[in-house]
């Protein structure tokens, strides 16, 4: 078994010495070692690792193909599917040669074993060094996941060689270490990339909820509690807002216009109640948006055909893509009515509903749908580059900082949001740009018509690149305020609301 060549370890760590594990893991004296110098002790660790490679090496070319993990793992009693060999690949094999040399397998090792600590130490709740049926339900029931007391027995006799009903972490590394554990629970559940995160442009991959929180009706009050949290950050950080929008179209060379410019502009045109002109239909499309998005990716999951509690990124990506399309297409004459309500002029329209009308009688129909491609096309670069870049946040902490818990706490989770937010508005503001003004082109006289690439030529040849991210330094301002307030009144409306912590 893979446990006579891993280790000869048989005792299960006490907490104490799980712990000086834990701490030697980064240190010198544990590389290459998965169970950690402190519980072996073993100098010849390595050895014994290049001793299991060469048992799994079943044709000697010196990398382990997914032929050779199948062949030498089912003489070592494992059996595993070749979708689960090809993730072992996939997972260590960094020079993309599709095999695993010894040291990307000795890394691969290191890598899988301590996630798989992790999640030891969390499954672990008396903190006795050995999990039990008990704890397995507990930890299931956190996931939204119900089982019988049966099916926990069932789930330890697979893990447990010794017959005592319980797992330590011998039992549970030599089960999962040449397993590719995917969606590891503890970790999903605390770095659950959350749309509280509000910054005013709603491109984000919806969140996603549990079995439990779905039968329970616990979902919709998630989503009252972030659009709550939207709408009093986007009122509190309304005038950043009108200003960006401002600085889209009319800054230019020769009106160079600046924060303190802008915002003294806007009070001598209209006083201080100025500042929040267009705030009131940005508040109000923030619940069907959510609504339809939030119904459009539960559809489109099962369409993707996962049978998996939670999506892989690609899938998320695909899936959250096309409910933020749906979304955004259903509420799109919004999004212009939010642009021509923020430009106006004091005494230019009595409300909404009297702009919707002037729109529509002057301008027709189309008119609720100028900026439609560049909007569209915006969500997947930002969708794509924020997803991406809070994966890559999210474990390059876990590599360098997961020591005893996976748990980053709020400071970092809501810094890798706000980064990773930023980043995607970075990578989708020109197109944002040219959005709002094809919006607020349409309503001058005599304007003509634009499309899409004629105004990013336009805008190129007339201002330069600089010019295609006119208004970008209020967008930023406004991001840490934006985040830190939907955070506040989300975990507060939680509570009102009678919401778990998830």
């Amino acid at each position: 078994m893979v446990s006579s060549v891993l280790c000869r370890c048989v005792a299960s760590p006490s907490p104490d010495a799980a712990a000086a594990a834990s701490s030697s893991a980064s240190s010198p004296a544990s590389v290459g070692d998965p169970c950690g110098g402190a519980i072996c002790g073993d100098p010849d660790h390595r050895l014994r690792l290049w001793r299991l490679f060469q048992t799994l090496d079943v044709n000697r070319d010196g990398g382990l193909c997914v032929n050779d993990l199948a062949v030498g793992l089912r003489r070592l009693g494992l059996h595993r599917t070749e979708g689960e060999l090809q993730k072992i690949v996939q997972a260590g094999d960094k020079d993309l040669d599709g095999q695993l040399d010894f040291e990307e397998f000795v890394h691969y090792l290191q890598d899988h074993e301590k996630k798989l600590r992790l999640v030891f130490k969390s499954l672990d709740k008396k903190n006795d060094g050995r999990i039990d049926a008990q704890e397995i339900m507990q930890s299931l029931r956190d996931l939204g996941v119900k089982i019988s007391e049966q099916q926990a027995e069932k789930i330890l006799k697979s893990m447990d060689k010794n017959g005592t009903m319980t797992i330590d972490w011998n039992e549970w590394r030599d089960y999962h270490l040449l397993h590719p554990v995917e969606n590891i629970p503890e970790i999903i559940l605390y770095w659950k990339h959350s749309t509280i995160f509000d910054v005013g442009e709603n491109l984000t991959v919806p969140d996603e909820f549990t079995v439990e929180e779905r039968q329970t009706g616990m979902w919709w009050r998630h989503l009252v509690a972030g659009g709550g949290a939207g709408a009093v950050s986007r009122t509190c950080t309304a005038p950043l807002d009108r200003l960006k929008v401002l600085m889209q179209v009319h800054a230019s060379r020769s009106n160079n216009m600046g924060i303190v410019g802008g915002f003294t502009q806007m009070i001598r045109e209209g006083g201080a109640r100025s500042l929040w002109r267009g705030n009131g239909i940005n508040v109000l499309k923030i619940a069907p948006e959510s609504a339809i998005k939030f119904m459009a990716y539960e559809q489109i999951k099962r369409l993707v055909g996962s049978d998996q509690e939670t999506l892989r990124i690609h899938e998320r990506l695909v899936a959250g893509s096309l409910a933020g399309a749906i979304a955004q297409s259903s509420i799109y004459p919004m999004e212009v009515l939010k642009t021509r309500m923020a430009l106006r002029k004091t005494g230019q329209y009595s409300g909404m509903l009297d702009c919707a009308r002037r729109i529509l009688a002057r301008e027709g129909v189309a008119a609720f749908y100028k900026g439609y491609v560049p909007n569209m096309l915006g969500i997947i670069p930002y969708a794509g580059i924020d997803l991406a870049v809070y994966e890559t946040l999210k474990n390059a902490w876990l590599q360098r900082y997961a020591v005893n818990s996976a748990d980053p706490g709020v400071f970092v989770l809501l810094a890798c949001g706000t980064m990773s937010s930023t980043c995607g508005q970075l990578a989708s503001y020109p197109l944002a740009l040219v959005r709002t003004r094809m919006q607020a082109q349409a309503s001058i006289e005599g304007a003509p018509e634009v499309t899409m690439s004629s105004l990013f030529k336009q805008i190129l040849r007339t201002e330069g690149a600089f010019g295609l991210y006119r208004g970008l330094a209020p967008n930023f301002m406004k991001v840490i305020p934006a985040v830190s307030i939907s955070y506040v009144v989300y975990e507060n409306l939680k509570i009102t609301l009678g919401v778990q912590s998830r």
